[in-house]
């Protein structure tokens, strides 16, 4: 019975809080815990190890990790009861920013791991239950992590693709400088071998990521939009996306590139934040609202079918309703196909936080509920003017009923439509029935609709 057990296979289970930058950490612990056994599971109740993956950019987001541990420590406790032992690890930005409090205040939490130390998990997993290690690790070597990264096992034909990580902005209310470190870009040879790798593994979508993607300057390539051309032309992946941008990195030659290369998707997120000069310039922005419009503009000039996502913070310290409104102004001017919006949470340690003007909250709930309402119009807005268009689809699963698929658009929208024919991975010609906020609806065109 003894070596049935040791040979059964571990639970896993990751409970992935935040942005993409941690769906990929997510997929990489998968990773790098995989040789010694572990196998993902959909709940934590019966996992041997459990991780959360957190996110620190907001204030409930922190708190719903101490939640979460509360509820994982009654999962620990009644396993033990029955004879299993259960590893409890925080990783992420949550845990690089407030390691030492999470040991304080959780001892039911075995280990501890910041975003740059999730390479180490093996080694620290193991001290950990030989208590000969510290349960705390928030080492900041971005370098040291990619190198010892094991090769990816993609899960379907879309994959994330980490190029990038920390940032050197310093905008006032955000912690990534303190949790990720500074900005560290792979070298393009890495980037490229990857890529590849992911390509021969039916890999057709590949998304890079980075805390400041665009600001990428790896070694051996002449920065963001060089290495998209040479993503390109790699034989297999047939569209490119990036996230998450800054306008102050929109150069000239990555505007260019969304005119020339098809591969790249007329889809791009470029959180603006706010649409007053004077908020933008007290959130260190580096940007004001006309340089905005006008990288907007320069993108919808070279690529007419560009839609634009966005990410909102409203009730900022200082904001009054005179620059609530340059918002709303601005969320009309442009029109957005997609957009993120959340009140002002102060994050400790950044100057936004010591900021005297702190907006009252139900003035920001107010706010946040009409800006949102506009934005929610725009997404539907946009979604239904694809109604009677034949758009491509990326097959990338089954759907519920017999022959019915589900896919992404080029716009990153779920598309459900009825095929008997196509296969995941395939490349299909849509035309759209219906819309709703979130998804569309269609059925397969003749073959040579989009030629």
């Amino acid at each position: 019975m003894s070596e049935e057990r040791q040979s059964a296979p571990k639970r896993l289970f990751i409970e992935t809080y935040g942005c993409q930058m941690n769906v990929y950490d997510s997929e990489r612990m998968r990773d790098v815990l995989a040789p010694l056994g572990y196998a993902p599971v959909d709940r934590p109740d019966d996992a041997d190890l459990v991780v959360l993956n957190t996110c620190h950019i907001r204030e409930k987001a922190t708190e719903k990790v101490y939640s979460e541990i509360g509820r994982l420590r009654l999962h620990k406790e009644r396993r033990a009861a029955e004879g299993k032992s259960t590893s409890i690890v925080i990783a992420g930005c949550v845990a690089q920013a407030e390691g030492e409090e999470i040991i304080r205040r959780a001892p039911v939490v075995d280990l501890v791991v910041g975003p740059q130390a999730y390479h180490k998990l093996p080694e620290l997993i193991a001290r950990t239950a030989r208590k000969t290690g510290e349960r705390l690790a928030a080492d900041f070597s971005a370098q040291e992590k990619f190198d010892a990264l094991p090769a990816r096992a993609p899960d379907g034909v879309t994959a994330f693709l980490s190029i990038q990580e920390g940032c050197d902005k310093f905008c006032t209310f955000c912690v990534v400088p303190y949790t990720r470190g500074a900005e560290y870009s792979r070298p393009v040879a890495d980037v490229l071998a990857e890529a590849r790798a992911l390509a021969e593994q039916g890999v057709r979508e590949i998304t890079l990521l980075g805390q400041n993607v665009n600001a990428y300057h790896g070694e051996g390539g002449d920065g963001f939009a060089d290495l998209l051309g040479k993503l390109a032309v790699i034989e297999g992946v047939d569209r490119l996306r990036y996230m998450t941008s800054h306008p102050a990195e929109m150069t000239d030659d990555l505007i260019a590139l969304h005119g020339d290369e098809p591969k790249l998707m007329p889809f791009l997120h470029l959180p603006v934040q706010s649409g007053s000069d004077r908020v933008l310039k007290a959130m260190n922005r580096k940007h004001d609202g006309a340089y905005f419009r006008d990288i907007v503009g320069r993108l919808r000039d070279v690529r007419p079918d560009i839609a634009i996502s966005s990410d909102f913070i409203v009730g900022f310290p200082g904001e009054t309703e005179k620059d609530f409104d340059a918002t709303m102004t601005l969320v009309r001017d442009v029109q957005f196909a997609l957009a993120f919006s959340f009140k002002y949470s102060p994050r400790p340690g950044t100057p936004a936080a010591a900021m005297m003007a702190q907006v009252d909250d139900a003035v920001s709930a107010e706010r946040l509920h009409r800006l949102q309402a506009e934005l929610f119009e725009q997404q539907r807005a946009f979604n239904a003017a694809q109604v009677g268009a034949v758009l491509p689809v990326l097959v990338t699963g089954e759907g519920r009923k017999a022959g019915q698929k589900h896919g992404r658009s080029p716009y990153l929208q779920a598309v459900h439509f009825d095929d008997t024919r196509a296969r995941v991975g395939d490349l299909v010609p849509v035309r759209i029935v219906s819309a709703t906020q979130n998804a569309l609806a269609g059925a397969r065109a003749e073959a040579d609709v989009l030629a």
